[in-house]
């Protein structure tokens, strides 16, 4: 697929791939674009342009990942972004998710018991993930901005790669409840229901992966080579 460029119009931007609609929301970008291009519509709402591509093509193309420029732009840029990404999973996607297994569940008529068996593993995968969205938000996020204004190190030994090992793997977890329900579950439900239900987990497992990506490759890549300097 051909990336975006300054140039291109925001408007096509969403008609070539309506699923980044969430993805601009992150930046605090909304519809009404007229013709302006993508860097007008950035320049406006005082967004850093290179940085709004990088993220929207990464989105966009599976196979294009420009670990170099990422990691040229601020850890706290970045942050900003990856922040803005876990309120809109706690806050839109986790609960319409819950909505459309509740839709699912009450359309099976009998023998639902794998469908409960369906919904003890989302209600467990859920708790976990918001533990670790939680101590993004509340330790490790801190921690790097911190890192940054003070530029030195935690006299009390703390670093990222400790405060990573804190981390679950939630990437594959949804991985693992997407495959129970296609490989084992009852047919006892209604089609365009499920349907609607897999195919949200599925949206979510891609821009999950995305997120993962950025924070893995690039964010932590970018804290643990600032630490090894202030520890020179």
């Amino acid at each position: 697929m051909e990336l975006f460029r300054k140039e291109d119009k925001m408007s096509s931007l969403i008609g070539a791939n309506y699923n980044l609609l969430p993805v601009i929301n992150r930046f605090g970008i909304r519809l009404g674009f007229k013709e302006k291009s993508i860097n007008e519509v950035c320049t406006e709402n005082k967004i850093h342009t290179d940085f709004f591509l990088a993220i929207v093509n990464t989105y966009t193309d599976e196979s294009y990942f420009p670990e170099a420029e990422l990691l040229s732009f601020s850890p706290l840029l970045i942050i900003e972004y990856l922040k803005n990404t876990h309120r809109y999973y706690i806050e839109y996607v986790l609960p319409k998710i819950e909505r459309l297994l509740n839709k699912v569940i009450e359309s099976c008529t009998e023998d639902c018991s794998s469908l409960k068996m369906i919904n003890s593993f989302y209600q467990k995968y859920k708790a976990e993930l918001l533990i670790h969205l939680k101590l993004e938000d509340e330790k490790v996020f801190p921690y790097i901005i911190n890192l940054y204004k003070e530029k030195t190190l935690n006299s009390d030994g703390s670093s990222i790669e400790v405060l990573e090992n804190e981390h679950t793997n939630v990437e594959v977890k949804l991985s693992d409840l997407k495959n129970l329900i296609i490989r084992h579950l009852s047919p006892n439900y209604e089609d365009n229901t499920m349907n609607e239900f897999l195919t949200a987990l599925f949206q979510f497992e891609n821009d999950l992966n995305d997120h993962a990506r950025i924070e893995d490759h690039i964010l932590i890549v970018q804290v643990m080579e600032f630490e090894k300097e202030l520890g020179k």
